[in-house]
Order: structure tokens, then C-alpha cells, then sequence
């Protein structure tokens, strides 16, 4: 089974068929003014344009490709504190993600779930006493309500270690979240759009003039097709990632800049396994760990490196030592080797971390660190690194900086909210504090077999994990409509092109869905297909393009 290598560069614009309506709906028009620009659509952009837009400021949010298109939908898919970095003394950043990961899990039940995470105990490695003083800080620097705390383990017993060599036959046992990390880009942005923020994918910001405060800025802004449009804001937000200085520089022409370490980490995906629900943290050598969760049903997800840099951001692609160095690493617990010809499928992105001047790209900082500069002019906020779990609070904390010279009377309000899709309460009842997240899912699935019986049950229970209380708004026409490829629909299809931005069968088979690993290269040429005559784009070959970069 050949899967294309993950490219996130490649997009399809194809023409639309004669007669066909897209399914896309009309581009949306761009406000003449705003109160504030966001540049940048991953997760660090839409969860501040969400968090503005809901205290009541218009909203502009421009990302030059897809959302989530780079580092944000290449992550490890932890809602996590970070247990390794107490090991350099983050207690505050860890504190702080720590705090957040209940309140998201019960917020996006459907694109979450809680996670036990197995430590074999490696005498080579960290003493058993470093590792358990180690999980009691992570136990308890910050409350738990739903998580389990920490235990030892006997992997001779447990189901854990019947994958494992023989020799690990003591480990810990600690709890963390999952999520999909794209999902979680995309839902931020339709709050954000419900709330009244317009967000715009493909579409570049290429200039950005600084007025002063009273005069706000200007900024260009170019759709793919090369039309521009030009929008006053009274304050911008610089949430570009790992562009972020670059566009400081070249499109706002700002000076003093700070700098920005680049560190790409890199994950492979290859064939399942285990039998069990479990992630795995494998210390290793070099003194890095490394996860290795199960992966949509059938995979095991390995990763992440932490390598230098230095080449084109978008352009960011495993390397062979990579590889090599993911599979060596599992390979010392697993009883199984793994093998760089087990691959399946690989991604890279590359972290913006704030330059700390270490020697370990390891050790750099996932912190962040947010700066408002009022003084040059018109309000410009920029965004220095972060980490996906501490999105909510990273908005938090930035529409505050900017309430006060923006004049919003709205107070802070995302804690506790829920992302669009996790309130299944008309569906399984009130929520219920004392349930799982997971729990209420599977409750769920049954009351979407209820309602669909004639859809499979596999399909239902896919649908439930990417869409949740929205699978009404999916079947809001009554029927799934043709089967376009093996449990994929017209319905799917065009939802989420009319809602979710997807405009190319890249978006919808390895970011807005995982579909691209369950589907062979015939079901994903259907599926290309359908983009062809549905989502167009004049004047695009999309089809070849996509075609390239399946080898």
C-alpha cells in the first residue's frame, strides 16, 4: 500500500465541470474596516480571532494557505502538561498546560480524549525515584477532576507490556489527553466565524503599513487568484508561526526584530503494534523521549524528532536519519523492530520557539511569550512560540493586552466554553461532570445509530469523532447521498467544503480527516475527482499537481 508523502504545499484548484455548481460557497467579502487583523491560521491565530470575535470586536483573519496547513496539524496530537520538561525546571509552563487539559477534553469530546501513557522504567536511563518524583509534581501542580493520577505498573502482567521486550518488566502509568490537532484549528475558526469573524484561507497578507494610533493600519491582502483588497484595522496580530519574524520584517516593515528558532519535528506513522488503548513514552539515549500512541484504528503513530531548521519553512520533509533515528529508538522496547520500510506515512513541521540560546534544540523553551508594541503607533501584537495545548490561554491572554487599547467591554469567556460539535447534550442529555468525555461519546454513537440506522456503524462512529453534534448539520439534506469511495459520502464531502474550508482533496484527506491513510490510491483518485468537478478554482490544474506529489 503506497500513501503519498505529506505535502503540505500541494493544494487542488481545479476547473469546475460544465453544468456542475460547486459545492463552494461564495468567497466572503472582505470587510472595508476592522478593529483587528489576525495574520496566521493555525492554532495560535484562530484561537485568538475566536476569543476576540466573542468579546464583540470585528474579527479579519487571513491565512495565505489552508488552515492548519503547517506546524499546527504536525504535531505529536498531546493535550499535554509536558512531563519532560521539569527536567528543565518549566514548572510555570507546565503548571499552566497542566491546568488546561481537563477543561479542554470536556469542551471538544469529539476531537478529544483522555490518554494513559505507559513509562517503561529503563535502569539505564532516569533512577525509578527520579521518575516517580518526577509524576507526583505532574499529579498535583495543578487540580485534576477526571484524569487518574500516576501508578507503577507490572509489565510482566499488565497488557502494556505484552509488546515489549521481556527485560521492561516495571513502568509508570500517567494520564494525558489526545487531540486532532487540525480539528481543533478548524473548529476554533467556525466559533470564531459564528461569532462574527471573517476568515479567509488562501489569501495572503502582503503588505501591512503602520499608521498612527488613531489612523490604525493598512494592509493588502491577495487571494490566489491575485486579486487584492485593501483593509483598515485599528491593530494587527502577528500569530504567523514560524513566519512570523519574516513577515515583521518584509510585510510590515518593522525593525528590531527578535529572532525565532526554527526546530523541525518530524513523526512517522506505520502499521499497528498493539492490541490496546495506551500511548507509550520511551526515553532514550540522547536523554530525548520520543511517543508512540495508536493511531485511526489500524496505525501506530512514532515521533517527534527536534532537528535544526535552516531550510525553507514550508518546505519542511523527514530526512532519512530521521527515520532511521524513530525506528532505532522503538526498536530498543519494542519486541517487534520496526523498520524505515514499515512506513507508511510521514509528516514534518517546524516549531517557532523562542531563542534561549541553548545548545539542545531539545531544551529550547515551548513557552510563549506575548508582545504588544503601542509605542511605534497603531496596536501590533506579536506571538513568539507556544504549544498546542495552551492555545486557550495564549487567545486569553492576548485579547486581554488588546482590550484595553481597543476599548472591548466584553470580559474574557473561553474557559469552560464548548468548540462547535461538543455539546451532545440534545443527544445524550444534560452533561453530566462526573462522566467521561470518552464515555459521552460512545453514548453518541449509539444515539447516531438511532437516528441513521441505514449509515454503517463504522461510518457513524468516524463521523462522530470528526464532527459531533454537527453530523446534524451534515445531514441536514436528509440523505448521505452517492458513496464517493468506500464509507465516504457526498454529504461528507460537501460539508465540508461548504463549512470547513476545504478546498482540495489535500485538505480533506489529510487535515479536515485522516481518510488518506484508510484509502487506497484508486478510492483517493475518486476522491480527487470529485474535488475536480466540485471545488473549483478557474484557471488551476490541481488534478496534476496532486498527482506529483503522490510519487
Amino acid at each position: 500500500m503506497r500513501h503519498p508523502a505529506s505535502d503540505p504545499n500541494v493544494r487542488l484548484h481545479p476547473p469546475p465541470a460544465a453544468g456542475v455548481a460547486p459545492a463552494v460557497p461564495a468567497v466572503p467579502a472582505v470587510p472595508a474596516a476592522c478593529d483587528v487583523l489576525v495574520v496566521g491560521g493555525g492554532i495560535n491565530g484562530v484561537g485568538i480571532a475566536r476569543d476576540l470575535a466573542g468579546r464583540g470586536l470585528s474579527v479579519v483573519l487571513a491565512e495565505r494557505e489552508d488552515l492548519a496547513q503547517h506546524t499546527s496539524s504536525a504535531s505529536t496530537k498531546l493535550i499535554h502538561g509536558g512531563l519532560r520538561y521539569l527536567e528543565y525546571y518549566e514548572f510555570s509552563l507546565v503548571r499552566k498546560a497542566l491546568a488546561e487539559r481537563e477543561g479542554l477534553l470536556r469542551g471538544a469530546p469529539h476531537i478529544m480524549r483522555p490518554l494513559r501513557i505507559v513509562m517503561p522504567h529503563d535502569p539505564s536511563m532516569r533512577p525509578a525515584w527520579m521518575l516517580r518524583a518526577g509524576l507526583f509534581l505532574y499529579d498535583h501542580l495543578a487540580k485534576r477532576e477526571m484524569l487518574p493520577g500516576s501508578n507503577a505498573v507490572d509489565l510482566r502482567r499488565d497488557v502494556t507490556g505484552a509488546a515489549l521486550k521481556k527485560h521492561y518488566t516495571k513502568g509508570f502509568v500517567y494520564s494525558d489527553g489526545w487531540v486532532d490537532d487540525a480539528r481543533l484549528v478548524v473548529l476554533c475558526a467556525i466559533d470564531a466565524v459564528e461569532r462574527g469573524a471573517t476568515v479567509l484561507t488562501r489569501c495572503a497578507v502582503t503588505s501591512a503599513m503602520r499608521g498612527a494610533a488613531g489612523a490604525g493600519w493598512t494592509a493588502t491582502l491577495q487571494s490566489e487568484d491575485g486579486s487584492a483588497t485593501t483593509v483598515k484595522a485599528r491593530a494587527v496580530v502577528n500569530a504567523a508561526g514560524p513566519w512570523a519574524e519574516r513577515f515583521l520584517r518584509e510585510q510590515a516593515q518593522q525593525q528590531g526584530v527578535k529572532s525565532l528558532r526554527l526546530v523541525k519535528g518530524s513523526h512517522i506513522v506505520v502499521p499497528k503494534l498493539f492490541d490496546h488503548d495506551h500511548a507509550y513514552i520511551f526515553q532514550n539515549p540522547d536523554k530525548r523521549i520520543i511517543f508512540v500512541q495508536p493511531y485511526e484504528g489500524d496505525f501506530t503513530l512514532i515521533g517527534t524528532t527536534d532537528v535544526e531548521h535552516n531550510g525553507a519553512i514550508g518546505a519542511a520533509r523527514i530526512d532519512e536519519d530521521e527515520v532511521r533515528y524513530l525506528c532505532e529508538q522503538s526498536s530498543r522496547y519494542f519486541d517487534q523492530p520496526i523498520r524505515p520500510a514499515d512506513v507508511v506515512w510521514s509528516y514534518s513541521g517546524v516549531r517557532p520557539l523562542i531563542d534561549d540560546e541553548s545548545s539542545d534544540a531539545a531544551a529550547v523553551t515551548r513557552d510563549y511569550l506575548l508582545e504588544l508594541d503601542t509605542a511605534g503607533g497603531a496596536p501590533l501584537l506579536n506571538v513568539w512560540g507556544g504549544k498546542l495545548t495552551t492555545f486557550r490561554l495564549l487567545g486569553e491572554e492576548a485579547a486581554d493586552l488588546l482590550a484595553g487599547p481597543l476599548q472591548a467591554k466584553k470580559a474574557a469567556w473561553t474557559h469552560g466554553a464548548v468548540l462547535p460539535g461538543g455539546d451532545l447534550s440534545r443527544w445524550i442529555g444534560p452533561p453530566n461532570k462526573a462522566s467521561r468525555p470518552d464515555a459521552d461519546l460512545r453514548r453518541f454513537v449509539q444515539a447516531l445509530q438511532r437516528r441513521y440506522p441505514v449509515l454503517p456503524e463504522k461510518v457513524l462512529a468516524r463521523w462522530a469523532r470528526l464532527y459531533g453534534a454537527r453530523v446534524e448539520l451534515l445531514m441536514a439534506g436528509g440523505a448521505p447521498g452517492a458513496e464517493v469511495a468506500p464509507g465516504v459520502y457526498e454529504a461528507e464531502l460537501r460539508y465540508l467544503a461548504e463549512h470547513e474550508w476545504a478546498r482540495s482533496a489535500d485538505d480533506i484527506l489529510w487535515r479536515r480527516t485522516k481518510l488518506g491513510l484508510h484509502l487506497d490510491d484508486a478510492q483517493r483518485a475518486r476522491i480527487s475527482a470529485w474535488c475536480d468537478e466540485h471545488l473549483a478554482a478557474p484557471g488551476r490544474d490541481g488534478k496534476a499537481t496532486l498527482e506529483r506529489a503522490w510519487n
